[in-house]
C-alpha cells in the first residue's frame, strides 16, 4: 500500500472514530448536551481536527442520520435485487428493518428515537431527497406494486406505508429500548407483526 493510500485510509479511520463518539455521546447525554469539544475530548484530539471532517454539530449528525440509511438501503436493495414477488419482498423487507435495528442500537436511536432540538430542523436535515426519503421510497414501492398486483386490497399508498412503517418501528423500537421486558422470541413476536399487518391488508 502506498503512502497516499495509507493516508486516505488514516483519514477515513478518524472519521469513524468520530462518527462512533459522536453517536455513543448524542445517545447517552441528548444531542442537545453534547459540544463539539466533548466529541474530541473523547477520541483525544483537538476540536479544530474535527472541523476538518465535519462543517457543525449539525453536519455531523446528518452524516450520521445518512451513513445509517445509506447501510439499511443496500440491505433493502439486495432484497429488490433478489425478489420480485413484491408481498415476499416486503416480509423481507420488515424483517430485515427490524433486524438491522438490534444488530445496530445506537445507529437506530439517532436516526429514528432520539429527541432532536429545533436549531437541526433545517434545510441540511430536510427529508426530501435525503437518503431517508429514498429509503422510505422502497417501502413505498412495494405497498404500490402489492396493490397493482391486487395482492393488497385497493389502500391509500402512502397512508398504508406510513402505517406499515409505524408498525415495524414500534417493535423495533421497543426491542431496543426495554430489553428486561419478558418478551417471547424475538423472531416469533416480529414475524406475528408482520403477519398480522399483512393480513390486514389482504383482499
Amino acid at each position: 500500500m502506498g503512502s497516499k493510500e495509507r493516508r486516505e485510509r488514516a483519514k477515513e479511520n478518524l472519521r469513524e472514530q468520530i462518527m462512533d463518539a459522536a453517536r455513543e455521546l448524542f445517545v447517552s447525554e441528548g444531542y442537545e448536551s453534547v459540544s463539539m469539544r466533548k466529541i474530541a475530548d473523547k477520541i483525544e484530539y483537538s476540536p479544530t481536527t474535527i472541523y476538518l471532517y465535519f462543517k457543525d454539530k449539525t453536519d455531523l449528525l446528518v452524516q450520521l442520520c445518512d451513513e445509517t440509511f445509506a447501510r439499511l438501503g443496500e440491505r433493502l436493495e439486495r432484497i429488490r435485487q433478489k425478489q420480485e414477488d413484491p408481498l415476499l419482498a416486503l416480509r423481507e423487507a420488515a424483517r430485515a428493518y427490524v433486524k438491522f435495528g438490534l444488530q445496530h442500537p445506537n445507529h437506530y436511536k439517532i436516526v429514528f428515537i432520539t429527541p432532536l432540538q429545533q436549531e437541526v430542523d433545517d434545510e441540511r436535515y430536510a427529508f426530501e431527497g435525503s437518503m431517508g426519503e429514498r429509503t422510505f421510497n422502497y417501502l413505498r414501492e412495494c405497498v404500490s406494486a402489492c396493490v397493482e398486483q391486487k395482492k393488497f386490497r385497493p389502500v391509500d399508498v402512502e397512508t398504508t406505508s406510513q402505517a406499515l412503517w409505524a408498525a415495524m418501528h414500534g417493535v423495533t423500537s421497543l426491542l431496543v429500548a426495554h430489553t428486561d421486558f419478558p418478551w417471547v422470541s424475538r423472531e416469533k413476536l416480529i414475524d406475528h407483526v408482520i403477519d398480522t399487518m399483512i393480513k390486514g391488508l389482504e383482499p
